[in-house]
């Protein structure tokens, strides 16, 4: 399900995601409706976008997460940096890609957060992170949790948080994509935090981002 305040997106991603043999585009709606549609069509996923201006997106979001069967919600924006990023992945969304995101990548990411997987655009994502530093601070649980992590594991972690894929890591870091799902496996339990999305959020606020952003990239 799509939804957003402009008839042209709608129209486009319902265009683009119904030509995919195994995506079924059950409704499109403004914000307003949002939650009586969700309610009537039950779809698994819905792309929701950030800003409208009947409704804002961060309380359609929160609405639908309250839900007894909640779908696994997607945030739309226009912007690399939209300030309220941020406030949506700790409301509950399972990530966020641009409104522009190349036509054949869309249907993928939507397969991919049906399965239970996270999306974020890896351009959007470090222009959030750089955005927002020390938005907040980890306590002391928290600190002690990110310092069991290895220096591999820490490096994999920024990877996860600028929105790169298993197969995007390995190539990055030189390891097979079995090797760094065994990384965000041990990095998600030592963490203790149930998605990609959460782990990210716990290295921006443990200042790993920062570091990642200091660290020279292998071969400079």
């Amino acid at each position: 399900m799509v939804v957003d305040d402009e008839a042209l997106v709608r129209s486009g991603f319902k265009l683009i995601l119904g030509a995919a043999d195994d995506i079924e585009v059950v409704a499109t709606t403004a914000g307003a409706a949002a939650v009586d549609t969700v309610r009537q069509e039950g779809p698994d996923v819905v792309l929701l976008d950030i800003r409208m201006p009947d409704v804002d997106g961060l309380t359609v979001l929160r609405q639908l997460r309250a839900l007894p069967e909640p779908p696994v919600v997607a945030m739309l924006t226009t912007f690399d940096a939209d300030e309220y990023i941020l406030t949506a992945l700790r409301s509950g969304a399972a990530g966020f890609l641009l409104k522009d995101t190349e036509p054949d990548q869309l249907a993928q990411l939507v397969r991919t957060l049906a399965a239970g997987g996270v999306v974020m655009s890896p351009k959007a994502s470090r222009a959030v992170w750089q955005s927002h530093p020390g938005t907040a601070v980890v306590d002391d649980e928290e600190a002690t949790r990110v310092g069991r992590l290895t220096e591999r594991e820490r490096e994999v972690l920024v990877l996860i948080a600028e929105g790169l894929s298993n197969a995007e890591i390995g190539t990055r870091i030189h390891l097979s994509a079995g090797t760094v799902k065994d990384h965000v496996s041990a990095i998600l339990t030592k963490l203790r935090v149930g998605s990609r999305v959460q782990a990210a959020l716990l290295a921006q606020r443990a200042g790993l981002l920062d570091e990642g952003q200091r660290r020279p990239e292998p071969g400079r």
